[in-house]
């Protein structure tokens, strides 16, 4: 699930915030090209690192429940180009690069990326372009980096998306992502007002910092990410080990690319459906999102 901040909005409406107010405790990385913004727990030494890689419209604070999760094992969570406290891109450019980029800055030759939705691909991507840098990968809420969708529900949400897109009302965006929170067989009445709150802050900051407008006040399309190419007919280049864990909440075909990215890899791969959690299972059941992982990375 990817997003293009291209429509007009007031920032004063959506309550503008400094990277240091949104983003406490934050590290930040200046590369030539970019700054990158990422949350650190952990020692070192305790078998390879956690990459914690967030979904669109959101940034590395979906990742709160994980961060100190894992005793003994380092995890990194940066905010995607565009996102978070990370800057906006100038120039053609790939997610994968982006977090190659980090693990070389931060000396890391190892890790294990963990992904949900839009970052679920860049967790594919590592594996295809950088194998040797990647032990294991969890995905979730997506199959690759190019996610192919044919529900009517998610047909229909996208439609609505980029219809908002073009309007003039950030809320009308945010009401769009926040039925992937939900997913297609829930209310918002019966989705944690907490989880609910967090997606939502999330989204306003995104826009706030990094929707960016011309002199005359028009909005300025972002450059978008430059896709891997053929994601989903190379997948059987992947021997590392892979967990899908998909949300039983989510829709169709979120849950479906989970199951159809399990079977076309050429390693070890199980698909595994959290109950009582959508788009977001880590952050709707977090114990049983954590305890898979946590089994995936001491077995290898």
């Amino acid at each position: 699930m990817t997003l293009g901040l291209s429509f007009c909005a007031r920032h004063d409406t959506l309550g503008v915030m400094s990277p240091a107010e949104t983003h406490p405790g934050v590290n930040f990385l200046d590369l030539a090209d970019q700054t990158i913004a990422y949350r650190e727990s952990g020692p070192s030494g305790g078998g390879p690192p956690l990459l914690l890689l967030h979904g669109g419209a959101v940034d590395s604070r979906m990742w709160g429940p994980q961060l100190d999760a894992f005793p003994g094992r380092r995890v990194i969570a940066p905010d995607a180009r565009g996102q978070g406290g990370s800057s906006d891109a100038e120039a053609p450019y790939r997610l994968v690069d982006d977090v190659i980029a980090l693990m070389d800055a931060l000396q890391i030759d190892v890790a294990v990326p963990i992904g949900i939705s839009m970052g679920g691909g860049t967790a594919v991507d590592l594996a295809l372009e950088f194998p040797a840098r990647v032990a294991a990968l969890v995905v979730s809420g997506t199959g690759t980096s190019q996610p192919e969708f044919t529900d009517p529900w998610a047909l229909q949400a996208f439609a609505d998306w980029r219809e908002a897109e073009q309007g003039t009302d950030p809320e009308a965006w945010i009401a769009v992502l926040q039925r992937f929170t939900a997913g297609p067989h829930r209310t918002r009445g019966q989705v944690d007002p907490a989880v609910w709150a967090l997606i939502d802050t999330m989204a306003r900051d995104t826009l706030a910092q990094h929707l960016r407008l011309d002199p005359d006040g028009r909005p300025l399309p972002p450059v978008p990410p430059t896709p891997v190419a053929d994601p989903w007919g190379r997948l059987g280049e992947i021997a590392a080990p892979v967990l899908a864990l998909s949300g039983a909440l989510d829709g169709d075909d979120h849950r479906g690319m989970g199951a159809r990215l399990v079977r076309s890899v050429s390693g070890p791969a199980r698909h595994v459906e959290v109950p009582g959690a959508a788009h977001y299972p880590n952050l709707e059941a977090p114990e049983l999102f954590d305890a898979a992982v946590q089994e995936l990375v001491d077995a290898l």
